[in-house]
């Protein structure tokens, strides 16, 4: 896990800790909303201003997981004992309690439980940098852009006024990382012109050359033999416009011991018939226009170093079938729903999205 090097602890008092209120029948995209915009990771559960419970952005993605699904209320997943203060304490004791049961924010609440603040633990330090090599898939033809992509790879596509590339090399570097790999095809030249060594950024990028289209994992065989050790690789594909939390997806994949982590969106299809159920040639029932839930490949992985090292040198395959052949073995291959905003500019209508998004979501 990476190294932290802290200067000091510090309290925070939230002075619109009104904006984390939410009531139990508001639904888990309402809190979703509420967890991302404050950007807590929290939401207070509260009815006439007394705490019922807090759901933070862990019990949600946990919740998603088991099949709830984000209609839900979330009087149905809240934590309904939470640790809670008086207004009496002081900023020492609340720190401690914080400290003593790991926690990040305290509600702070009345005689009669009513909530009346909330206090936060930030970790205030001199650097937080993470070596984890960030390995980003860039060399497809964007064959479904054309005409755009006839000149330009899909990846260097503008959104805004930066080309998707950069706009995810950034989103990593306020995350802290430093080291990133490129895969190249499709014009390889427009993008290690762009970008360089990296070292306009404040990053070193490497770029490693697919002189055949490898597929999604095959590039991984050509990545170099000197990578940090023990340090698990993110990988993404070169055309996903995201914010998802990076931090929250490596302490994932390190808490629960993962040799691999697929990141995996929810997805509704709503069938637009009445389906039929039956015995034989007795009907037993109808639904009608029935939702199916299904976890569709969101194109972001955390990979171990010893998935690396079975991909031999221009070997081609996919990500999803290279994990595949490891988990019908002994891997550990787990799943991290994402909920933040993605999108996979993968058509016309998804890459004229991607202008709309880039500015209201600030991505850019």
């Amino acid at each position: 896990m990476e190294q932290k090097i802290f200067a000091k602890d510090e309290m925070m008092s939230i002075k619109n800790w009104e904006n984390i209120i939410i009531r139990p029948d508001d639904s888990l995209k309402t809190a979703l909303s509420v967890i991302d915009k404050e950007a807590l990771r929290v939401a207070i559960v509260a009815e006439n201003g007394v705490i019922k419970g807090v759901v933070t952005d862990g019990d949600i993605r946990r919740a998603i997981l088991k099949g709830t699904e984000l209609s839900c209320v979330v009087e149905e997943i809240m934590n309904r004992n939470p640790i809670t203060a008086s207004a009496s304490l002081s900023s020492n004791e609340l720190q401690k309690m914080m400290k003593e049961s790991e926690i990040l924010s305290l509600p702070i609440v009345d005689d009669e439980g009513r909530v009346v603040g909330l206090k936060t633990l930030y970790d205030t330090f001199l650097v937080e940098k993470r070596n984890n090599p960030v390995f980003i898939m860039a060399g497809g033809f964007g064959t479904r852009l054309r005409p755009l992509t006839d000149n330009c790879p899909k990846p260097m596509l503008k959104v805004g006024d930066k080309p998707i590339l950069e706009v995810t090399i950034q989103n990593f570097i306020k995350a802290g990382f430093l080291n990133f790999y490129i895969s190249t095809h499709y014009m390889p030249e427009i993008i290690e012109q762009y970008f360089g060594d990296g070292s306009s950024l404040g990053v070193n990028i490497t770029y490693v050359h697919e002189s055949e289209p490898l597929g999604t994992g095959g590039a991984l065989g050509l990545l170099p033999k000197d990578l940090p050790e023990n340090l698990p690789i993110i990988m993404i594909n070169g055309d996903i416009l995201t914010n998802v939390d990076y931090e929250r997806l490596l302490d994932f994949h390190e808490t629960n011991d993962a040799d691999a982590t697929m990141c995996v969106r929810e997805y509704d299809y709503q069938i637009p018939y009445g389906v039929v159920k039956g015995n034989g040639m007795k009907v037993s029932g109808i639904e009608e226009k029935p939702t199916q839930r299904y976890f569709i490949n969101a194109g972001i992985y955390v990979i171990s170093q010893k998935i690396v090292s079975l991909v031999p040198k221009n070997y081609r395959v996919d990500m999803p079938s290279l994990l595949e052949m490891y988990f019908n073995g002994e891997g550990r291959v787990l799943m991290f729903p994402i909920h933040e905003y993605w999108l996979d500019i993968g058509r016309m209508d998804d890459f004229r999205r991607a202008q709309s998004d880039i500015q209201t979501l600030g991505l850019d």
